[in-house]
Order: structure tokens, then sequence, then C-alpha cells
């Protein structure tokens, strides 16, 4: 039994949650409201219905080229999951990578990418769907701050690690660079590009709750809906 007290506290709570709710939906209407008001209504509405649904995945990948990210993606795209690549919007915007724009200006031109990226992620989540994002993550401080955006959305980030040996990366990279001037996920790489570059990746630890990717989206997504399911 609720007590008197404890009544009229939740009776406050939702009336200050409806009234910071109409003035938000004001503001939509008079289109000023911003991103942050977005992602306000959301959490309001879902306190205010009592039984909120599960939270949105995002799925947040760490790994190096040729260690299978985009196949997952894609896997996880037919499966319902909007994906976000920011290699494909890399290749729309500034075209092939050594090319059209030198390969010293990548981190550069990717910076307002990414940040586009964050706010459509943001947005998708907002919206309440399950997103994928298509790219590597390598240091710690990067899937924080990234999962930080997402639960800014209301949605709950999923890290994966995907561990593969240099020489089947290298393999992979080889024949893929193949389609490099016309493919977007395939951006040219040496052999000592890769291994460059793997000193400067930091796999997920013991710190970073996170799933390590076998190589079959299956088990990927057995996990996330069994995840699912314990939250609902």
């Amino acid at each position: 039994m609720t007590t008197p007290g404890a009544a009229v506290l939740d009776d406050t709570l939702v009336s200050c949650l409806e009234t910071r709710l109409s003035h938000l939906l004001r503001a939509e209407h008079t289109d000023a409201l911003t991103l942050e008001g977005r992602f306000e209504i959301t959490r309001i509405s879902a306190a205010l219905s009592g039984r909120p649904s599960p939270a949105p995945r995002a799925i947040l990948m760490s790994g190096l080229q040729g260690s299978g990210k985009t196949t997952l993606a894609r896997a996880l795209e037919e499966a319902g999951f909007r994906r976000l690549c920011p290699d494909e919007e890399m290749f729309r915007r500034y075209g092939h990578y050594g090319r059209d724009f030198p390969r010293g200006q990548f981190r550069v031109r990717e910076a307002p990418v990414l940040k586009d990226i964050a706010l459509e992620l943001q947005e998708l989540l907002a919206a309440g769907h399950d997103v994928v994002v298509d790219h590597g993550f390598w240091t710690p401080e990067e899937r924080a701050q990234w999962a930080a955006t997402v639960m800014e959305a209301g949605g709950e980030p999923v890290l994966i690690y995907l561990p593969v040996p240099h020489e089947v990366r290298w393999d992979r990279i080889r024949k893929r660079n193949e389609q490099s001037l016309v493919d977007p996920n395939s951006i040219e790489f040496s052999e000592e590009d890769l291994l460059r570059h793997a000193g400067r990746f930091s796999p997920p630890t013991a710190d970073e709750p996170h799933i390590v990717y076998d190589g079959q989206p299956d088990s990927v997504l057995t996990a996330i809906q069994l995840s699912k399911h314990f939250d609902a």
C-alpha cells in the first residue's frame, strides 16, 4: 500500500514532468526546439507512460582494418538495425583517399563527418531505432565518448570487439585494395600501414564490457536479443 506522502510526491513529480513536456512541445511547435530538447521529450514521454520500452541499442565496434566490421554491420542492417558508416560519408563528400584529396588530410576531413554521424546516431536512437556504427573505435577514450553520446540519446551502447590476426587482415586488405577507387569501404592500405596502425590500437579490456566477435553475425544477434529480452 502506498503511503499518502508518497502519493503526493508521485503526483508532484508527474505534474513537473507534464509542465516541462508542455514547454518542450511548444518550443517544437515554434521550431525552437534543440536536439537535446527532442531527447528530453523522449525521456519524459517514456517516464510518463509508466512502462517504457527497452532502450534502443547502438552497436559500437572495436577493430582494425580488415577485421570484418562492415560485414557484421551489414548483417545487422539486414536484421533491422540502421547502419551509419563514416567511411562512406567521407567518400561521398571528398572522393577517393589519396587520389581526390591527400592522404595526410584524412583525420582533418574526418572530424566533421564523425560529428555529423554522432548527431544522426542520436536522432535515430531518440526515435527508437537500433543502430550500428560501422567504424573501428581504436581507443578507450574514443569508445567512452561515443558510449556517452549513445546514452545521452536514451540508448544503450553495446561494444563488439573484432580480434583478427594480422595475416588474415592483410590478405583481406590486399584483395580489397583492388576496389579502392570505386568502393568507399575499400580504402587502400599497405602492409606497413596495417602494422603501424596496430601499434595505435588499444583493444577493450575487462573494464569495458564487450562481446568478442567470433566471425558469426548470428552470435552477435543472439547476444543482443537475449539482452533485450532480459531488459524487457
